[in-house]
């Protein structure tokens, strides 16, 4: 499950400007034959047609699974890499380790690399969990005085008990990606690649892997991973990187990207390729600038003094730079706004008072099984949270005809600490077989929580706690 590259790359250039990974031209075609005979007549035939210098034909179709990517990853960088399924995402992870070859292009390394690619390779079934700890941390590098030292680590990290001692074939998914994650840790990588495999682990497993990949990038290492979670990918990552079919449609922040992902996710089947050829077209999603990270223009920001004095206001400068909106599938979101109790429009929040959030939607089409969605999110896209209208489909609105407009209003307490924050809105319904958005606004609108200079709370959540310190005698 794990493979390891000692790569010493000679490009000076590459040393110098401090990259990690370097990607150009990437492409991989596999031969996808109709049936066993095609194969057998591509082994045999053009042979002989080119022995009696005649002009081959090929008995397959080429299938492209990437096709032309390029892109940088600086060490210490942490680039999480998003997409559909079958968009290229694990074949890229497994060029970059080395254990697929690239039809076209090249990947050059500059560091150790350790990867939790599919589950269960990289390590025999006939051995034990011991031998394989051994086995694995060899092919990443390590000598045996090495593992010796650090097989206890890795031992109470993948905490599977007396199983290390029996055969891996007797394991379960969960522990082998434990034993398998607990030696790519332990190795000191310099470049950690992770595909999606700690999706198999149990809540508590996965966060204690989070922890230590958090660990593992503070102290310097490039972590390159694929997730189909944006929190996930927001949170922990300083870029990202949209694949589709094989291309690299965008690099950017991991708001942006995430956002990008979500939009071309959820397109209508006729609108994806006009999505896909305009993320094609902006070559940069989001500006270096410190402003569009915070999705404000520099003439939305005003001074934290403006706002001393905690009442509600409203600024009609404070707008997001960062909205993207989902393609209609028949409804439409419209007049999203923050209201006090008493109707008052603001931006401006108070922490610790209730406010309205408000939007209409009209339908255009007809939906069915219909509910309505609110989220609360932080400036760098990490989700906070929301509601729906209806906890199930069971309880959501049977039927919207055609023609109506829907007044929708979640009611919230404020618990945030000062800072800016954003929220989003989204109508589902029933398509076909499954619930789908018809509408989605993200990073809809604005607000600002204003600060206080007497509160005691920390970080972006106000628990309301309440200290009391005293002094033992």
């Amino acid at each position: 499950m794990s493979f390891s590259s000692n790569s010493t790359v000679s490009n000076d250039e590459l040393k110098a400007d401090d990259t990690a990974i370097c990607i150009r031209n990437l492409s991989k075609c596999y031969q996808i034959y109709e049936s066993p005979r095609d194969r057998l007549k591509q082994f045999v035939i053009p042979r002989l047609k080119r022995f009696t210098r005649q002009p081959p034909e090929r008995y397959y179709r080429e299938f492209w699974a990437l096709r032309d990517v390029s892109f940088n990853i600086k060490r210490g960088e942490t680039v999480g890499i998003v997409g559909r399924n079958g968009s290229g995402k694990s074949t890229l992870l497994q060029i970059i380790c080395g254990t697929l070859s690239p039809t076209e292009g090249t990947v050059e390394i500059n560091g150790r690399i350790a990867a939790l690619l599919e589950l269960g390779a990289g390590f025999n079934p006939e051995f034990t969990g011991r031998e394989n700890v051994y086995l694995n941390a060899a092919v990443l590098g390590l000598s045996q005085s090495e593992v010796d030292e650090r097989f206890d680590d890795i031992a109470a990290f993948a905490d599977i008990g007396q199983f290390i001692d029996q055969p891996v074939k007797t394991y379960s998914s969960g522990m082998v990606v434990r034993l398998a994650f607990a030696v790519a840790i332990n190795v000191d990588p310099e470049i950690l690649v992770i595909d999606e495999a700690l999706s198999v682990g149990d809540e508590l497993f996965q966060r204690k892997c989070f922890s230590r990949i958090e660990a593992i990038r503070d102290s310097g290492a490039t972590i390159l991973f694929v997730s189909h979670s944006g929190g996930t990918v927001v949170e922990l990552c300083d870029r990202a990187v949209l694949m589709d079919s094989g291309e690299r449609l965008a690099v950017g922040k991991p708001k942006q990207i995430i956002g990008s992902y979500q939009k071309l996710l959820y397109a209508p089947e006729d609108k994806r390729e006009s999505i896909r050829n305009q993320l094609l077209q902006a070559n940069e999603i989001m500006s270096e600038r410190v402003d569009d990270v915070a999705g404000l223009s520099q003439n939305n920001k005003m001074q934290e003094k403006e706002y001393e004095r905690l009442q509600e206001n409203f600024d009609p400068h404070l707008k997001p730079v960062s909205t993207i909106e989902y393609e209609s599938r028949g409804a439409t979101i419209e007049s999203l706004k923050i209201l006090t109790l008493n109707g008052e429009p603001v931006n401006g929040l108070v922490r610790g008072r209730k406010y309205r959030y408000c939007y209409s939607v009209r339908f255009d089409v007809a939906a069915s099984n219909v509910r309505f969605g609110m989220l609360l999110k932080t400036t760098s896209g990490l989700e906070l949270g929301g509601s729906i209208s209806a906890p199930s489909l069971a309880e959501s609105i049977p039927f919207i005809p055609q023609g109506k407009v829907v007044s929708v209003e979640f009611t919230f307490h404020c618990y945030l600490n000062p800072g800016v924050y954003f929220m989003n809105a989204g109508v589902l319904a029933v398509c076909g077989q499954e619930e789908t958005f018809l509408h989605r606004k993200i990073d809809a609108i604005a607000f600002r929580v204003l600060p206080e200079t007497s509160s005691t709370a920390t970080e972006i959540v106000d628990f309301c706690c309440t200290p009391l310190v005293s002094i033992d005698e």
